[in-house]
């Protein structure tokens, strides 16, 4: 919405009742906005809400695997009626305009069994269920500000500008590649297995809430840039950042993530193992099995099934048990927390592990982190 009718709609809204987004939220709505999720257009109503719940589908048929509904508390849903329109806030400001055309209690424990696959609340997503709203709203929305702060502008592509790009590149088969981490060896190897088979790796990095514990977006957007210039031809990647939240469903969001690339125009999606996991809630290849339940036709985009990569002595290469016959002693493998370790005393990764560049980055950007900490 622009000039004169967004200035008219944002004069409205200050009058409107006043949704408070969380960061999730706040996520969603720029991806409804840009048309990364499409086929919505805005927050599900009651039946979309329980049929991707229960049936991985949408009402209509459409293959949707995540509920993207909107909560709120008790207090304010009896200020909202269905038929009204509420404004989406971030803070004190308006980012939206939302017209509630649903509005429904629903069963958390539910939701977290079906789309998490545990009820137990030392799962992120699943306490995230339990912490929010007992009520959902549904309806189409009208972006009026983008929310903020709004990272990584030069990098903050919607589906409409990578699809002409590809396209300028004269990229006919793109695929695309989900990461919250760093890249290490071991993501370069399968990117770059990738790239035999395609036009161009569309490298996508989700830069809307995680965990704590994870790698700050801006240090990884530093180490990402810093492989690409030494290690990856510049006519053959596109860098870009998703501006979703994390949800840690593990198969369900495999599946999410496939069919948002398919809307910035990938025609292929690498799904490792244990892909958008946490802890030990899903099995090690539960994200790829998933793609079985869907015809290919459902989704769109092709899967690129990968093993877990490793650097092996024996072999002095990147390999993977498919193609390695060494024993596990043979491989270098470093956990998440030996890595945060190693990181916070300054030491480099081992070059079997991570390129010295990567390793100079995150090095700087944990050594920044610590002193931010101490300023505060």
């Amino acid at each position: 919405m622009r000039g004169s009718l967004r200035e008219a709609a944002l004069e409205e809204a200050r009058h409107l009742t006043k949704v408070l987004l969380s960061p999730m939220g706040a996520s969603d709505v720029e991806l409804i906005a840009v048309g990364a999720l499409s086929p919505l257009s805005g927050f599900m109503n009651e039946a979309d809400y329980q049929a991707a719940r229960d049936e991985m589908h949408l009402s209509n048929g459409l293959a949707w695997t995540i509920p993207v509904a909107l909560p709120v508390d008790d207090m304010l849903a009896r200020d909202i009626k269905e038929g009204q329109q509420v404004a989406l806030c971030v803070g004190e400001t308006i980012v939206a305009i939302m017209d509630v055309m649903d509005k429904f209690r629903y069963d958390k424990r539910l939701e977290a069994e079906h789309v998490y696959g545990t009820t137990e609340e030392a799962h992120p997503g699943v306490a995230r269920i339990y912490r929010q709203g007992d009520t959902l709203l549904g309806g189409d929305i009208w972006l009026l500000n983008w929310p903020e702060p709004r990272e990584f502008p030069e990098l903050r592509f919607a589906p409409a500008e990578t699809r002409r790009m590809f396209a300028q590149r004269g990229w006919r088969r793109i695929v695309g590649f989900q990461t919250r981490n760093p890249i290490h060896r071991a993501h370069e190897y399968i990117q770059k297995a990738a790239l035999e088979v395609t036009d161009g790796l569309f490298l996508h990095p989700l830069v809307g809430e995680t965990k704590p514990d994870d790698i700050p977006a801006d240090v990884r957007i530093d180490s990402y840039r810093a492989i690409l210039r030494d290690y990856y031809p510049a006519d053959r990647v596109l860098l870009a950042v998703f501006p979703a939240a994390m949800r840690y469903a593990g198969p369900r969001e495999a599946v999410f993530h496939a069919i948002c690339r398919k809307n910035y125009g990938c025609t292929h999606f690498v799904v490792g193992r244990d892909h958008a996991g946490v802890g030990q809630h899903y099995g090690t290849y539960d994200a790829q099995l998933i793609f079985d339940e869907f015809r290919p036709d459902e989704l769109g985009i092709t899967p690129l099934f990968f093993e877990h990569a490793f650097y092996c002595r024996k072999c002095g290469a990147i390999v993977t048990s498919k193609t390695c016959p060494h024993t596990p002693e043979d491989r270098v493998h470093l956990s998440g927390s030996q890595v945060r370790e190693m990181l916070e005393r300054g030491e480099m990764l081992p070059v079997e592990f991570t390129r010295p560049e990567v390793s100079e980055v995150l090095i700087e950007g944990m050594r920044r982190r610590r002193g931010e900490k101490r300023g505060k």
